[in-house]
């Protein structure tokens, strides 16, 4: 069990955009897999791996995230000591506006906490991932900060981290969003240092008026500070854009995939509504490979899609290769195809939307169509 190690969520990315999909909501409170968010399996993750101690940097669109992660009950976290801290963002008092300049809050919480080690995750993956591995690579090596890796790199597509490293696996170049890398080692948002040059680095920060942190911008450092990457080789879905997102939707209708990402051993833990079970009337058309939710209402026919709680299929309702967030109404009639429809949103009797593999159809929440 970690119980030297604290862990710090950064619950944004500025490089990411999913359209309407983040839009109302910060990245890490982007809904996934039926009835979580990304950062369920970060805050589970942490906590799986015995850190009670977790702060949230929450700088814009976070009234989704507060809503969803509360007071920290659902994992564990609303304790007496250390438990869950969500960072907010410094408001200057002249503009009145969020001052992304000013690191202060994730110092305080970092100098408060006793624990000798920072785990730093992003949100913009997720994965099932044991955290012992990188800190005892990291001890072991006697490096600054390690942060983890996968083979997947050479993806034209794709947000990158490209790395370089020697024969000791030590980062000796770093190459960002560049499609022609040779290198098909990729870093992700998950690294770990020490909590006194965490604090030494961040104080540097403000005082050079550095305007973002983030893993990129630590990773950067690899000229001045042993950095060393260490690979997982366990599952791993990125999220940079819409069809990665909706790609990694879909691949949770893989059993095998599902099994290994939901581990027995390693729980992931969310936010808990108690609402029925899913029904499928009597009424309705074929129903295959459907990852539903509890709540749900289906009297169509749905196939290779995912529902989140509380959606309803009206009749003669055709829903295929699709993701319908929570509390979302298809009307009677109304075919989808390659369609990703946001929360409390409805599609009106006989609607048509067919979108394309890859190019998935985004409506977005509140919507009526």
């Amino acid at each position: 069990m970690l119980t030297d190690a604290m862990g710090l969520i950064l619950a944004d990315n500025r490089r990411i955009q999913l359209g309407a999909l983040n839009q109302p909501r910060a990245l890490a409170a982007v809904p996934f897999a039926g009835r979580f968010r990304i950062i369920d399996f970060t805050l589970s993750n942490m906590v799986n791996c015995g850190i009670k101690r977790i702060g949230v940097v929450a700088l814009t669109r976070y009234k989704s995230l507060m809503d969803h992660v509360g007071t920290g009950s659902w994992w564990d976290l609303d304790r007496m000591r250390q438990g869950l801290y969500l960072i907010p963002p410094y408001i200057n008092p002249v503009t009145r506006a969020p001052d992304r300049t000013d690191a202060q809050g994730i110092i305080d919480y970092v100098e408060s906490g006793d624990q000798k080690y920072v785990f730093i995750s992003a949100s913009d993956y997720v994965s099932n991932v044991h955290y012992r591995p990188l800190l005892d690579s990291h001890k072991a090596s006697g490096a600054d900060m390690s942060v983890y890796y996968a083979r997947d790199g050479k993806k034209e597509s794709a947000l990158s981290l490209a790395i370089e490293t020697d024969e000791d696996s030590r980062i000796t170049g770093l190459m960002v969003d560049f499609p022609y890398s040779a290198s098909e080692l990729n870093a992700f948002g998950l690294l770990v240092i020490e909590k006194d040059l965490l604090i030494r680095i961040l104080t540097e920060m403000m005082a050079r008026g550095i305007a973002d942190f983030s893993i990129l911008g630590l990773l950067q450092l690899y000229d001045r500070f042993n950095i060393r990457a260490v690979e997982h080789k366990g599952l791993l879905f990125r999220i940079y854009d819409i069809r990665s997102y909706f790609e990694a939707s879909m691949s949770m209708l893989d059993d095998e995939i599902r099994r290994g990402l939901f581990s027995h051993d390693r729980p992931i833990y969310t936010k808990v509504k108690n609402e029925a079970p899913c029904i499928v009337s009597p009424e309705s058309g074929h129903v295959d490979n459907v990852l539903s939710s509890d709540g749900c209402v289906i009297m169509g026919e749905v196939k290779n899609s995912v529902l989140f709680r509380g959606c309803v299929i009206g009749r003669n309702a055709r829903v295929t290769n699709s993701v319908l967030f929570q509390d979302v109404q298809i009307s009677e009639g109304v075919v989808l195809d390659h369609v990703i429809v946001d929360k409390n949103s409805v599609i009106k009797m006989g609607g048509r939307l067919l979108g394309q593999p890859g190019y998935p159809i985004v409506i977005g929440k509140n919507s009526i169509v």
